[in-house]
């Protein structure tokens, strides 16, 4: 007969701990608002660029706004004639509409680019916030001289805007003045990187005086 199994001569273990060592998350800077971005200007001043940079960046929605304008529109300004009020007024609400619906869609934010190169244009954009008082409307004016837009217009191929309409653009531009506070001048003289990083910053600026800082939960 074998003998028998001698007791474990080990001190038994202590039940183990759950002991939460997980650090809490850290605190998150959360918008309060949503926003649209309108990146605007006299054409050739890089609208489209700067915003496709943007909505990347950010993971937001883009709107080329070009896009939007009806077949009117487009052969005026490929035969040399300048739009006027009336030609924008519909397209300038369907914009508006275009960027309020991607935020109602539950984008936080969108990028959209329009000329909007008189007050009152910007004015019609400006209603979204208007009628709705999370949404904040923020315009990027790219900022450039005729002379430097003549030379990039002259340079593209396949674009329906001509030299001739910067003339005429800048002939109705009214560059924002001191009081319209929701828009930030970039200027865009310099090279492409660093006109994305003039604007970037701009963005960022705005967004962190925008955000509140989310404690994490202490359950």
């Amino acid at each position: 007969m074998s003998d028998p199994i001698a007791p474990s001569s080990s001190t038994p273990m202590a039940p183990a701990t759950s002991a939460n060592t997980t650090a809490p998350a850290p605190s998150a800077p959360v918008p309060q608002h949503r926003h649209i971005w309108i990146i605007t200007g006299p054409a050739g001043c890089g609208k489209t660029s700067v915003a496709e940079y943007l909505a990347s960046y950010f993971t937001l929605p883009y709107l080329e706004g070009d896009a939007f304008h009806p077949q009117a529109n487009i052969e005026k300004m490929a035969n040399n004639i300048p739009l006027t009020d009336a030609d924008r007024w519909d397209w300038l609400i369907l914009l508006r509409d275009q960027a309020v619906a991607a935020l109602e869609s539950g984008a936080s934010g969108v990028v959209l680019t329009c000329s909007a190169l008189k007050r009152k244009y910007r004015d019609v954009i400006r209603v979204a916030s208007y009628n709705d008082n999370n949404v904040l409307v923020h315009f990027i004016y790219l900022s450039a001289t005729q002379e430097l837009l003549l030379q990039r217009v002259h340079g593209r191929v396949g674009h329906y805007m001509k030299d001739s309409m910067v003339k005429s653009q800048f002939e109705a531009l009214e560059p924002p003045t001191v009081d319209e506070r929701d828009v930030m001048s970039v200027d865009v003289s310099g090279d492409f990187a660093s006109v994305q990083q003039l604007a970037l910053e701009v963005v960022n600026q705005v967004m962190t005086q925008d955000a509140v800082i989310v404690q994490p939960s202490q359950a």
